[in-house]
C-alpha cells in the first residue's frame, strides 16, 4: 500500500501548508491530517525515527509529534508540565481534527470521556456537515459526567449517543473514518489526555483492522453488547505486508493467554509504560523471563505503584529495573515492548477490571519501525523517570 502512504505524506504536507491545497479525490484517504485550530502545525522532511527503523514522514506538532508510514500512523503527545491551559495549544487533538474534518460519510467514535474543545467541534462540525456520527460512551464518564457537556451537547445537536448503562467502564478510545482507518490508542479525547497525560495514539488504514473495530462498535452501539455480554471472538489477527497485527477486545476474549504468550517470546528485553498493572499472569509471565535472563525495564505510574496490588514490586524484587514516572500528572500509557519489535498497546490497562468486565481492546503489533518509535517514547519516559529509593519496596 505505498500508494496510500504517499497520499497520506503528501496530504499532511500540503495541509499544513494551505489547507484548501488538498483534492477531494484523495481526501478519504487523509486519515491522520495536518492542522486545524489551536495553533500552526509543521511537517518535516521524511526522515528515519530517532532510533531508526524505516522510512517515515515525521508531523512536527507543539506539544507532540507523529510518524506517517506506508499504512498507518503513531502519534505521542509532550506534555509540558504547566497548569495554564493557555499553553494547551498544537497537542495531538489537532490532527485527529484535520482528520475528522476530512471525513465524508461515516465516523463511528467510541469514547470513555470527552472534553477537549477542539475534537468536540470537529465533531460538530461534521454531523452539521452531513457527516452520519454515531458514539458510544461510558455512563459515568461520558454522558452522566456533570463536569463535561461535550457529549450531552452533540446529543442535543442530533448526534446518537449511545452508553453503556453498567458499572464496569466502556473504556474504549476510537474512532472509525469513513471506513477505511480507524485511531485508537491510550488517548482519551480530554484536556488532560492531550495535553497534561503521556499518552499514545495508533492510525490504522487496513481493511481488516477497519472491520474488527467496526464489528466491536456495532455490538456496543446497535446491539447494546458490553463487556463480557459481548457475542463476537474478541482475537482478530492479520497480517499487513511483513508485519503482523493482533486486535483483541476484552472482556469478551481469552485475552490472558495471547499475552502472555507475546511475554514468552521474549528473548532478551521486554520495556514497559503502565499506568496500572496489577493483572498476577502477566506479571508472573514477566518475573519468568526475567528469571531466563530477559532484562525488563518498567516505567510506572507514579500513584500506587508500590501498592501490594501492583506488579512493580513483584518485578522489582525479581530482578527487574522498574522507576516511576516523572510527569507532575499522569503517565497513561499502557504499553508493552519486546525484543525491539513487538508493540502491545491500546486502551487496556493491564488489571483485573480489564480483563473481566471493562470494555477495552489491545492492539499487537511486530513491525521492527513501529517498536522504534515506542522505544524512543519509552527512553524519553525512562530518562525522566525517578528510581526507586532504598528500602522503598521490601523483597
Amino acid at each position: 500500500m505505498s500508494n496510500n502512504r504517499t497520499i497520506l505524506g503528501v496530504c499532511i504536507a500540503l495541509i499544513a501548508l494551505f489547507i484548501s491545497a488538498c483534492a477531494s479525490e484523495s481526501a478519504s484517504s487523509d486519515t491522520t491530517g495536518g492542522t486545524t485550530g489551536g495553533g500552526q502545525s509543521t511537517t518535516r522532511p521524511t526522515t528515519a525515527p530517532p532510533t531508526g527503523g524505516g522510512d517515515l514522514e515525521e508531523v512536527a506538532l507543539g506539544l507532540g509529534r507523529g510518524y506517517i508510514g506506508d499504512w498507518y500512523a503513531i502519534f505521542f503527545n509532550e506534555p509540558n508540565g504547566s497548569s495554564d491551559q493557555a499553553t494547551y495549544v498544537n497537542g495531538i487533538d489537532v490532527p485527529l481534527a484535520n482528520a475528522i474534518g476530512q471525513v465524508q460519510n461515516t465516523l463511528d467514535i467510541a469514547a470513555f470521556e470527552m472534553n477537549n474543545d477542539v475534537i468536540f467541534q470537529a465533531i460538530l462540525d461534521a454531523h452539521e456537515r452531513g457527516v452520519t456520527v454515531r458514539i458510544v460512551t461510558d455512563d459515568d464518564h461520558g454522558l452522566e459526567d456533570e463536569k463535561d457537556d461535550a457529549l450531552r451537547d452533540l446529543r442535543s445537536a442530533g448526534v446518537p449517543v449511545v452508553d453503556d448503562s453498567r458499572s464496569a467502564l466502556m473504556h474504549n478510545k476510537f474512532m472509525i473514518m469513513d471506513s477505511q482507518a480507524v485511531w485508537t490508542g491510550s488517548w482519551n479525547y480530554t484536556i488532560n489526555g492531550t495535553y497534561r497525560n503521556n499518552n499514545n495514539a495508533v492510525v490504522l488504514q487496513n481493511a481488516d483492522a477497519v472491520a474488527a473495530y467496526q464489528e466491536e462498535f456495532d455490538e456496543m452501539f446497535s446491539d447494546g453488547e458490553f463487556g463480557s455480554r459481548s457475542t463476537d471472538q474478541g482475537v482478530k489477527t492479520f497480517t499487513q505486508g511483513d508485519t503482523e497485527v493482533t486486535i483483541i477486545f476484552a472482556a469478551e476474549a481469552d485475552e490472558v493467554p495471547v499475552l502472555v504468550d507475546v511475554i514468552n517470546e521474549a528473548d532478551s528485553n521486554i520495556r514497559i509504560m503502565t499506568f496500572v498493572f496489577s493483572a498476577d499472569e502477566l506479571g508472573e509471565a514477566m518475573v519468568d523471563r526475567i528469571e531466563a535472563g530477559v532484562t525488563v525495564q518498567g516505567v510506572f505510574e507514579n500513584r500506587n505503584s508500590t501498592a501490594d496490588w501492583s506488579e512493580l514490586p513483584r518485578l522489582h524484587c525479581a530482578g527487574g529495573e522498574m522507576r516511576q514516572d516523572g510527569n507532575r500528572y499522569t503517565l497513561h500509557h499502557k504499553v508493552f515492548i519486546i525484543d525491539d519489535d513487538t508493540v502491545v498497546t491500546g486502551s487496556f490497562n493491564f488489571s483485573d477490571n480489564a480483563l473481566s468486565s471493562n470494555d477495552e481492546n489491545v492492539v499487537i503489533i511486530k513491525d521492527k519501525a513501529i517498536a522504534a518509535l515506542y522505544i524512543d517514547e519509552w527512553q524519553r519516559l525512562w530518562d525522566n523517570a525517578e528510581a526507586l529509593e532504598a528500602g522503598e519496596v521490601e523483597c
